[in-house]
């Protein structure tokens, strides 16, 4: 098991017992004790978790930590691209934002640029996402709009067929898709077939698609088609995505901005 798998055990680990010890958590990976203790060393550096005697406490609210844990992976990327997309948006727009630690970058990068500062609204943004809407609530200048659905466990997305009567009344300038996976041939996808399905439904209601992606997702697939690549007008990835990689998309109709 990588040390990233591993990570991300441990933190689901945490989030359902909120407690967990060297020992037990050491038999439930089948790794070393000694393993576990760096582990949780290092993960309390980065204040995903409180390391106790013997043992891991979880840190601040429990279902955070699987979030805040990708969100600290390909950082720097993902901020770059965040940048890019907020640049891809005009004023007055009508945005939609699906959840996941690229597209909650992108919403704090909007809410940053000075031009969007003032309006009535500057952006009206459509999410899916509880801690967007959360983040974005605050600025009197943007309309906030959240589909319906259930909140989806260990996650900030809300999901099911009761965003269906919002999705279905609206329309979009332009839908930013956060993706796990992002294939040239087979499209964009999600590990969640739910999760999937809500960001097809703001493909469809989006007159551009923006695919939000850093170069690690680019040439695989996931479980679950959100949409087929050539309903995606724009890619926007990092500097390490191969120039092979963003010629496939470039045939495939993809315009692809590497940030």
């Amino acid at each position: 098991m990588s040390r990233d798998a591993r990570w991300k055990a441990l933190l689901e680990l945490l989030v359902e017992q909120g407690r967990l010890d060297v020992e037990e958590a050491a038999a439930a990976l089948d790794v070393s004790s000694a393993t576990i203790r760096r582990d949780f060393d290092r993960l309390a550096e980065q204040q995903m978790l409180v390391r106790t005697r013997g043992g891991a406490v979880v840190h601040g609210v429990s279902y955070e930590l699987p979030l805040r844990y990708k969100a600290s992976r390909h950082a720097a990327e993902k901020q770059r691209i965040s940048a890019a997309v907020a640049g891809l948006i005009a004023p007055g727009e009508t945005v939609g934002l699906t959840g996941g630690t690229t597209t909650t970058e992108v919403a704090r990068a909007l809410a940053a640029r000075p031009d969007l500062a003032s309006g009535s609204p500057a952006l009206t943004v459509v999410t899916n996402a509880l801690n967007i809407a959360n983040e974005l609530a605050i600025r009197p200048q943007f309309k906030i709009v959240v589909t319906g659905g259930v909140a989806r466990p260990q996650s900030f997305e809300l999901i099911g067929p009761l965003a269906d009567g919002v999705l279905g009344q609206i329309t979009l300038d332009v839908a930013v898709l956060g993706v796990n996976a992002f294939d040239a041939v087979h499209g964009a996808a999600a590990h969640d077939e739910d999760e999937a399905a809500i960001n097809r439904l703001l493909c469809e209601r989006a007159r551009r698609v923006v695919v939000a992606a850093d170069s690690t997702k680019l040439g695989t697939r996931a479980f679950a088609r959100i949409c087929a690549t050539d309903r995606v007008d724009t890619l926007v990835t990092d500097s390490a995505a191969s120039d092979r990689t963003a010629a496939a998309f470039g045939e495939a109709g993809v315009r692809v901005v590497r940030a």
